[in-house]
């Protein structure tokens, strides 16, 4: 029996109120309705890990030369590189197009190295990492008895199979656990997954600061590996953090890639979770945001306060806090044109920037060493050539 709009209450479940015909227990119980069965994601955000699909790159798709003294992002958004020591082993940093079939990824992030070294040095360290705020982690309750476990999961490629160490390091309390998986046959793709029990000790900050990190080890020397390895959350004991790491640097046949990071509560690994495009650029923009300027277009309007300076507002996204602004330079020079009215005099001249009160949403933009602009007058700047401004506060 089919009904238009509501069944009534007191209605009969009829046969063709299913779909085989053939009502049991089991079908009416709670238990046999899931979110699979309903197709409702009942944890909108589950994963904390940010760009996890490595789709978003807005600093570049390639970097080079990644060693001793490159601790920092370079193309993928939200996936730092980090070293400890001095090693000598160099990466090329990309984000590639060889992802897992059949799973819905487009990207993932690529370490290949360059130039070898076969032995790390007892202080060395090489790692892909994600830093997170404090304010953002409050509901893993760490710190407190009810502190809860969290699953990370991944899928990962590289032909230097073995161990490799997966570490959460709580920044605010010098804590951490670590967890080995194994790549188990050369250049294919695995998915991985290790679950963390909860931390009854040391409560993250509730701020924007930096508080937890994921750490994906590619190498590490003996300083890090000569213990036993710390499954369980500890104080840090340095020896104990990576027993067993393989060491991707000793070959320049070494590749590693990886994709599909998902860091949630819980004791067992969900689908990943896909954000549309926006969402997720939205979500790095946080910490960075990038705004390229080909020659002749306009940055940003505002006034000629004197006759060789004019002021404007230069708007963003609401980043974590106040960035560092990267601005065009002496070789990306900028226009400015100054308009009077009534006559609409518009002289043009060239100068350069400077970021002045420079808050979460916005900075004043400063335009310098013009000539014969008309004070008071209304001024657009445009870029006087391929320029950009980068707005960095990542963590």
């Amino acid at each position: 029996m089919a009904y238009i709009g509501t069944k009534p209450a007191d209605a009969v479940l009829e046969t063709d109120d299913i779909t085989d015909g053939v009502i049991t227990t089991s079908k009416l119980a709670d238990n046999s309705v899931t979110t699979a069965k309903t197709s409702y994601s009942d944890a909108p955000f589950r994963n904390i890990i940010i760009n996890g699909d490595m789709s978003i790159a807005q600093r570049g798709t390639s970097a080079t030369g990644l060693t001793n003294g490159s601790s920092g992002l370079h193309t993928v958004d939200r996936w730092r590189f980090g070293e400890a020591g001095s090693p000598t082993g160099e990466f090329t940093q990309s984000q590639s197009t060889d992802v897992p079939t059949g799973q819905g990824f487009v990207k993932s992030l690529k370490m290949d190295c360059t130039t070898a070294q076969g032995s790390l040095a007892a202080a060395d360290g090489l790692r892909i990492e994600q830093r997170f705020e404090g304010q953002n982690l409050q509901y893993l309750k760490k710190g407190t008895a009810n502190a809860e476990s969290v699953t990370v999961s991944f899928w990962v490629k590289s032909n230097k199979t073995g161990t490799y160490i997966a570490e959460i390091f709580d920044n605010d309390n010098s804590r951490q656990i670590s967890k080995a998986y194994t790549i188990d046959s050369a250049n294919t793709w695995e998915k991985k997954t290790m679950t963390y029990a909860g931390d009854t000790s040391g409560a993250l900050d509730n701020d924007n600061s930096h508080s937890l990190d994921v750490r994906l080890w590619l190498g590490a020397g003996t300083d890090f590996t000569s213990g036993t390895l710390n499954t369980s959350w500890n104080s840090v004991t340095t020896a104990n953090r990576l027993v067993g790491q393989v060491n991707l640097a000793d070959s320049t046949s070494n590749e590693w890639y990886i994709t599909g990071v998902q860091l949630e509560v819980g004791s067992a690994a969900s689908d990943f979770e896909f954000l549309p495009y926006d969402v997720n650029l939205g979500r790095c923009e946080r910490y960075y945001q990038v705004f390229n300027y080909v020659s002749g277009s306009a940055i940003c309007i505002g006034n000629s306060n004197t006759s060789t300076t004019a002021v404007g507002a230069f708007d963003f996204n609401t980043m974590r806090t106040a960035p560092t602004a990267t601005l065009p330079t002496a070789g990306q020079t900028t226009n400015t044109a100054s308009y009077l009215a009534p006559n609409g005099a518009y002289p043009t001249t060239t100068g350069t920037f400077t970021a002045e009160s420079i808050n979460i949403k916005n900075f004043r933009l400063k335009g310098n060493s013009y000539s014969g602009l008309n004070s008071g007058a209304v001024s657009w700047c445009y870029s006087n050539g391929n320029t950009s401004i980068k707005l960095d506060a990542e963590l």
